[in-house]
């Protein structure tokens, strides 16, 4: 779960890091008086708030020189469509912004937390150059990126910061701020379950503090049961509908830009069934795990959120039948391609528990289903056929 610039830096500021001043507004009348709150001839900064980066090259983010170019730049977002590489095409409806104070700042830093699955730690990234696109500094100038780990069962120490500080040319009293800052970074991170938190910029102002400009969290969805004041800041308005809907049901949905639906139960399994579709020649339309114990209901709610996606030319379900049983799935997909009426081409790759009572479910059920007697075969067909059905 991702939540907004505004609430990541009071969540910040709570572990004693320094955060730019800022007023989060809903109209830009609101956003003329935050400005004017900060004196009339005061520099402020307008960002858009939606959850993705890349906002200053897409124009959400703007220096305002008094409070009437505040509003101005606020009337131009608000209800406007922000579209960055992050958010596709589609881009993010700007619902609201923050008006911060602007600060003068001799030097900007990017600096992270992340979770390195490869060493079970927790990664952190830093940079001298902050305020850049850190993916491109790290493919062009992979020097200028300094990264480490920190063993969690070790924890956080102060000397962890110290060579953070040192890499980004940092010293005394600047140092230990940073040292200071690194510390609560990485207390903010574990005790709400991050899996990213990312300041960029980091900025060394002109009287020698250090600053949090920008931030973003994002957190282990399967942990917000412990943390039900984090739960409730989650804006569903920038969330994917059917990822929404998908959550309801105890479904793992993601959304893609491809045209053949996926159903599969398990993560690796999806992956591997994405994978196979693109070596095929096809696009994944989504990633959607039923889990381990998927009901006929949650079969049926899962076809009824591929659907959903207009982009969908095809379905291709991959079923590993342990504790879900081949026959209760085979049952659930006959009952929803009768219910939802499914008119794209459908395969069905069935392995495991009651395999020959689900494969011959499918077979009588009279419906045009292809069974596939494997992952290759499987993905070979529904590719096939989606693409025979879009050259129609």
């Amino acid at each position: 779960m991702n939540i907004h610039e505004y609430q990541a830096k009071e969540l910040l500021r709570q572990f004693g890091l320094t955060v730019q001043p800022g007023q989060l507004c809903y109209s830009p009348l609101e956003a003329e008086w935050a400005a004017r709150s900060y004196g009339d001839s005061a520099l402020t900064v307008v960002k858009a708030q939606v959850h993705a980066g890349g906002r200053g090259k897409a124009g959400g983010v703007k220096l305002a020189r008094n409070p009437d170019e505040a509003r101005l730049y606020a009337e131009r977002m608000m209800g406007s469509v922000l579209v960055t590489k992050q958010t596709g095409s589609a881009g993010c409806k700007v619902r609201k912004v923050l008006v911060a104070k602007a600060l003068d700042f001799s030097r900007e830093f990017y600096l992270s937390l992340v979770v390195d699955r490869d060493t079970a730690s927790i990664g952190v990234i830093a940079s001298a150059e902050g305020g850049t696109e850190i993916e491109e500094l790290a493919e062009h100038h992979p020097e200028k990126i300094f990264k480490m780990n920190i063993e969690p069962a070790a924890g956080y120490y102060p000397y962890v910061g110290r060579k953070v500080a040192a890499a980004l040319g940092l010293a005394g009293a600047q140092a230990a701020q940073l040292e200071k800052a690194m510390a609560g970074l990485y207390q903010a991170f574990i005790k709400y379950d991050c899996s990213m938190l990312e300041i960029n910029p980091l900025v060394l102002t002109n009287d020698g503090s250090i600053a949090v400009v920008d931030a973003k969290m994002s957190f282990d969805e399967n942990a917000l049961f412990r943390h039900p004041e984090i739960a409730v800041l989650r804006d569903v308005n920038e969330e994917n509908e059917r990822d929404l809907e998908a959550s309801k049901y105890g479904l793992n949905y993601i959304a893609l830009e491809g045209n053949i639906g996926c159903m599969v139960n398990g993560a690796g399994l999806a992956m591997a069934t994405m994978d196979i579709i693109k070596q095929y020649g096809g696009d994944p339309a989504n990633f959607l795990d039923v889990g381990g114990g998927a009901s006929q209901t949650a079969v049926t709610n899962a076809f009824r959120i591929i659907l959903q996606d207009a982009s969908v030319q095809g379905i291709f379900v991959n079923i590993f039948g342990g504790l879900m049983k081949c026959d209760v799935i085979a049952n659930g997909i006959v009952a929803a391609s009768r219910e939802l009426g499914v008119h794209v081409p459908l395969v069905v790759l069935l392995e495991g528990t009651n395999v020959n009572e689900g494969k011959n479910i499918l077979q009588e059920s009279g419906l045009n289903i292809l069974s596939a007697d494997s992952l290759a075969h499987g993905a070979e067909a529904i590719v096939r056929a989606v693409k025979e059905r879009s050259a129609k």
